[in-house]
């Protein structure tokens, strides 16, 4: 007598998985409507290959639990009727033989290798890429939308690098981009800078790099300065940044702009190219080196020049001119687009450390800057009292009233440049009285009009009260608008801001008219300014104490 016997079921792995995971959305762990992990993390996490996943996704599709979406990924479906019944019977099979499976939460501690990571909480948008132009990016797990257009960026430099940042960074969606640059377009940039046309000929780098990248997304709140970043830009513009890009070519800008950073506690970014050859490095105040420890001991001396012949140092290092190509531009420009967003979203960067890359044979490497405890870079500015003042009205002895009412009367004002007070002639004895900035004077005219010999240069960086020209206005001693001065009296320092210039210095209004127009100013705020009708009782906040006053 032949007894059947039905042969025992078996089912096949991709079954099973189909079963686990179709408990997992039964079990809420896979909301309806939310996309599920990539196939990568979701194979890795099962510990099963990427083709057995797929077979598993495709069953769970055949019963209409999820479905696929070209080009962004799989989605679960709301379980309503049948697929509620289908996701039971499967997720019976699913169980059999193995241990349940489950997503970690926050806070979760479950035992095993085998989890799936949380995602990052973030609402599920799906965007209408026929009309939104950073539709793309939400697919981006970490990529918060709101912050980016939120972001201020101060990008220095607009040359090859410089177009390159600006043109990604406007392509990101960054709300809020500054550019500064001193130098004018001519023929030889426009083969390494994509931003520049035949047309932009002797017109200022800065103000062509913000009109096309206005045109680039019209959603870009843009704003440029045609200056020079060592004695133009008021650290109040700084103040008020969340990340700076340095897109420079000498020393003396980079040396000035790791200060400012360090000052007003700002992360920046540095890139440098030269011909196939370039390096990215993030400086953050308190974390590793900054650029100011990088520099050797020649450059050291280099830089020291200025100090002994200000005018001819200060002509040379200006006039350096480094060979590059299109294509180095492009790949660290990208570069150090991708480490300010990662700045702006509070991402974890290498600070104070270099990335090389090496066009010649594709090679990149990163290396530790070693931190100097004796780095003159290394100290933050503390609170900064806000005044009413504007740098082109208001004099010396305007600001060392009020200033004096918060340090006493021996209080000096620390000036960032040096004021030449005069050139003096050791071979005729002529002696002219200049009371300029450094910056204004050129090395031609330190020469003696009369003799020709190289003249003796008069410097002070101090305004002790004796001056005789106190009722000079700030400006005219190339203090740059909505600056912020530095105060002592030999026991504590002070900072005071020119905010009467912010509204007309930091508005980031260039090219966003309205129907009348009329630049639209959006004004960046910080805090009150003091009432200078009665400044005891708003004496300055920050202090950095320079020795104990008890000792």
């Amino acid at each position: 007598m032949t007894i059947k016997i039905d042969p025992v079921p078996r089912k096949s792995l991709s079954e099973i998985l189909a079963g686990r995971i179709a408990s997992l959305i039964l079990e809420g762990e896979f909301q309806p409507d939310h996309q599920l992990p990539s196939e990568r993390d979701l194979g890795s996490q099962l510990d099963v290959s990427r083709a057995t996943l797929r077979e598993a996704l495709k069953i769970l599709a055949e019963h209409k639990l999820i479905e696929a979406r070209p080009g962004v990924g799989w989605f679960v479906l709301p379980l309503e009727g049948s697929r509620l019944v289908k996701a039971a019977e499967l997720a019976g099979a699913g169980v059999q033989d193995s241990q349940p499976i489950r997503i970690a939460k926050p806070g979760d501690e479950l035992p095993g290798p085998r989890r799936l990571p949380a995602a990052k909480e973030k609402p599920l948008k799906i965007p209408n890429l026929k009309s939104d132009r950073l539709g793309t990016f939400d697919f981006i797990s970490w990529w918060e939308r709101d912050k980016v257009a939120a972001a201020k960026v101060l990008v220095v430099g607009a040359g090859a690098l410089g177009n390159e940042v600006v043109k990604n960074l406007t392509l990101m969606g960054v709300g809020h981009i500054f550019v500064i640059d001193f130098d004018d377009v001519e023929a030889a940039n426009l083969s390494r800078s994509v931003l520049f046309r035949d047309t932009d000929n002797n017109r200022g780098k800065a103000q062509v790099v913000a009109a096309r990248a206005k045109e680039l997304n019209p959603d870009t709140k843009i704003q440029y300065l045609n200056g020079d970043v060592t004695t133009d830009l008021g650290l109040g513009i700084v103040r008020r940044m969340d990340v700076i890009v340095g897109c420079l070519d000498n020393r003396e800008a980079r040396l000035a702009v790791n200060r400012y950073a360090y000052w007003m506690n700002k992360p920046w970014v540095d890139g440098a190219i030269q011909e196939l050859l370039g390096l990215v490095r993030v400086f953050v105040p308190g974390q590793g080196a900054c650029y100011e420890c990088t520099l050797t001991e020649q450059a050291r001396r280099d830089l020291a020049l200025r100090y002994s012949c200000p005018l001819l140092a200060r002509q040379n290092i200006l006039l350096g001119k480094v060979p590059t190509t299109p294509t180095i531009a492009s790949i660290i420009g990208a570069m150090q687009s991708q480490e300010a967003l990662k700045l702006i979203h509070d991402m974890e960067v290498e600070a104070g450390k270099v990335t090389h890359f090496n066009g010649l044979n594709n090679q990149m490497h990163t290396t530790a800057y070693t931190f100097r405890e004796d780095c003159e870079s290394h100290w933050v500015y503390g609170e900064v009292t806000e005044l009413p003042f504007k740098a082109g009205t208001a004099t010396l002895r305007d600001l060392l009233k009020v200033i004096r009412v918060d340090l006493g009367p021996e209080a000096v004002i620390e000036l960032d440049q040096e004021i030449v007070l005069g050139l003096e002639c050791a071979a005729c004895q002529s002696v002219e009285k200049i009371l300029q900035p450094m910056s204004k004077i050129s090395f031609e005219e330190a020469h003696c009009p009369n003799c020709g010999q190289m003249r003796e240069v008069q410097l002070t960086h101090l305004v002790t009260g004796e001056e005789d020209f106190l009722d000079r206005t700030l400006s005219s001693l190339g203090i740059p608008p909505l600056h912020i001065l530095r105060a002592n009296n030999a026991q504590e320092y002070r900072f005071y801001e020119l905010t009467g210039d912010l509204e007309e210095t930091l508005h980031f209004g260039h090219f966003q008219h309205t129907g009348d127009e009329v630049p639209h100013r959006e004004r960046i705020k910080i805090g009150p300014a003091v009432n200078i009708k009665s400044p005891e009782a708003n004496p300055a906040a920050g202090r950095i104490k320079l020795k104990d006053q008890s000792s």
